[in-house]
């Protein structure tokens, strides 16, 4: 089954662990919002990325060299956060890596949508980042429902691993019937089931390995997640919203 995952910020050059074998299906609106951005100078590129002189620097430095189509790293290796450090892609046997590049798909605010393959360069740019391309307000709008279109929701339900920013990409263009399943991992504070960000990127990336290594086809077997700091809440989740519980 489909699953969607979010992307992170920190990002390396990686060509020879696994080789790219296709291209991102929309590199040429890709190609737009790099004109956008190559028009923005040090000032307004800083602002974007709400970030400091320290990571703005090399990032505005790097946006005026990059070209797409050189030094790709297959889109799964070249995320380094935490969650895809939990992931761990780089250990996959031949069958879990087929699984993912069948079914695992990365948002992104700069590619628009990623199978684990496609070669990407390293770039710095969020999904919610108000962003002007071709009139539209932000990239929400650019990219419309391209990236819901290309998940084909009439073969069954997609697994929502992603963070809520990404998840708004979606969730708009669902039609009835049509079954996003979010994935929730929280822990019990004061009675109250809160989500903390670290571990739920950790665990959302031993979710996509877990699914991987045991080949998940539907999504009773996905409330099987075997984790020693997990157990499934069967009695606060539903069809398609699945709860798991930090022991």
């Amino acid at each position: 089954m489909k699953m969607i995952i979010a992307p992170a910020k920190k990002m390396v050059i990686d060509t020879d662990t696994f080789a790219v074998s296709s291209q991102p299906q929309y590199l040429a609106e890709t190609q737009q919002i790099l004109d956008v951005l190559r028009q923005f100078d040090y000032e307004a590129a800083k602002t974007l990325w709400h970030c400091s002189d320290k990571l703005a620097r090399p990032n505005y430095q790097w946006l005026q060299q990059m070209a797409l189509n050189d030094h790709q790293t297959p889109a799964l290796l070249s995320y380094t956060g935490i969650q895809y450090q939990y992931m761990a892609p780089d250990l996959f046997t031949a069958p879990a890596l087929d699984y993912v590049q069948d079914n695992l798909r990365i948002l992104s605010g700069f590619y628009g949508i990623l199978r684990p393959f496609d070669g990407v360069v390293p770039y710095r740019l969020e999904m919610q980042s108000v962003l002007s391309v071709n009139g539209t307000p932000n990239l929400y709008a650019f990219w419309g429902d391209r990236l819901y279109q290309s998940l084909n929701f009439n073969e069954g339900p997609v697994l929502n691993l992603a963070s809520q920013e990404y998840a708004k990409a979606i969730r708009p263009y669902l039609k009835p019937g049509e079954r996003l399943v979010d994935v929730v991992f929280g822990s019990l504070v004061d009675g109250k089931l809160k989500t903390k960000a670290t571990l739920a990127k950790m665990a959302r990336g031993e979710m996509v390995r877990f699914m991987a290594e045991h080949q998940v086809n539907d999504v009773a077997e996905v409330t099987q997640f075997d984790h020693p700091d997990y157990r499934f809440d069967e009695a606060t989740s539903t069809e398609n919203h699945l709860v798991f519980i930090h022991n």
